[in-house]
């Protein structure tokens, strides 16, 4: 029902998920000579991980935030709050389908706060990720953009997903903006 309202215009409907990058990415397929051995190069040191939050509108726009570390609820109450703040101004209704999330206090406190502005969150059921469109574009964005690649840091890293999630909007056609927060890592 949700896509149908979406597909008529009644409302927008984002997906929201995470995802994270090593330095190391899996290699995709390769061909080596016969005889020859098949080789990576790896860089000394393993880095952090680099996590991505995001909000996919299909063919509209996908927006999203990179941390070191993990993300944590704050970075997620500022990128709900953005979305909230939109949805205000626009006078339209936003719908958050996410599979996850925080649920805390601190966050179940604003849920009130972005109804009144007119966002909601719709909560998939467990182990139904294949319902949320933007694992799709994480799956791509490894696939497609960054396998067999090793980074010497996390800002290479950064810079790389940066680059192949500008890449995945220019081919999708859709709208990118990068929200940026203060990615001290958690721990």
């Amino acid at each position: 029902m949700l896509e149908l309202a979406a597909a008529t215009g009644e409302i927008d409907l984002k997906y929201l998920d995470e995802s994270g990058f090593c330095a190391w990415s899996e290699p995709s397929y390769s061909y080596y000579q016969r005889g020859e051995q098949k080789r990576l190069e790896q860089t000394k040191r393993r880095g952090r991980r680099l996590s991505i939050i995001g909000f996919f509108q299909p063919l509209i726009s996908f927006v999203y935030g990179l941390v070191i570390g993990s993300v944590n609820r704050k970075s997620y109450i500022q990128m709900m709050e953005q979305e909230a703040r939109e949805a205000s101004e626009l006078g339209r209704i936003r719908v958050i389908v996410q599979d996850n999330g925080p649920r805390c206090q601190e966050v179940q406190q604003m849920w009130s706060k972005w109804e009144h502005m007119g966002k909601y969150i719709f909560f998939l059921p467990k182990y139904c990720s294949e319902m949320n469109p933007i694992e799709l574009e994480w799956q791509h964005l490894k696939k497609d953009e960054l396998a067999g690649r090793m980074f010497d840091d996390e800002l290479n890293l950064a810079y790389a997903v940066i680059d192949g999630v500008q890449a995945r909007g220019e081919r999708g056609n859709y709208k990118v903006q990068r929200i940026k927060f203060n990615s001290t890592p958690s721990g």
